[in-house]
């Protein structure tokens, strides 16, 4: 199976291709996609979309995974970041995939085994399983390996 997963945001929106299943995995790529905030709304969202939807064609996932909406305290932020997820399913959508949602919870959980695991336990155990020389940078784009693992070890 091959995901490719997203970490969905307006100013970033890190990815990743994995290949695999439930016992092996393997990390095709991983990138950032990133947009200005000088940028109106729409040409930010449509930066996302044009970049998504390259990495979706050049490789021809068998589903997209994308992290499910937190609210936290920022409810504007949560708006803005609501309609960077929405160009994203819109991707899957087009290339006429399955998308899987998980909640930041169940990423950790799927990854270290802990709900509760900070940014740098999920980031080292990242590394561990794909056997990386290093963490994933930035946050988000380990977010997003994070996220396409999640999938393959949860999905039967």
């Amino acid at each position: 199976m091959r995901v490719l997963a997203f970490d969905p945001g307006l100013a970033r929106v890190g990815y990743s291709v994995i290949d695999g299943d439930f016992n092996s995995q393997k990390l095709i790529e991983c990138g950032l996609i990133e947009t200005s905030k000088d940028l109106e709304l729409p040409e930010r969202l449509s930066r996302i979309h044009t970049d998504a939807i390259e990495v979706a064609n050049e490789y021809l996932p068998d589903c997209i995974a994308i992290e499910k909406l937190f609210f936290a305290k920022n409810a504007k932020t949560a708006m803005l970041v609501a309609h960077a997820r929405g160009v994203l399913v819109m991707i899957a959508h087009h290339i006429r995939v399955p998308v899987v949602e998980y909640s930041p919870a169940e990423i950790k959980v799927a990854v270290t085994g802990s709900g509760s695991a900070d940014k740098h336990q999920v980031g080292e155990m990242v590394k561990m399983l794909l056997e990386l020389k290093s963490v994933p940078k930035p946050d988000d784009v380990a977010d997003a390996v994070a996220l396409g693992l999640c999938h393959l070890f949860t999905a039967r």
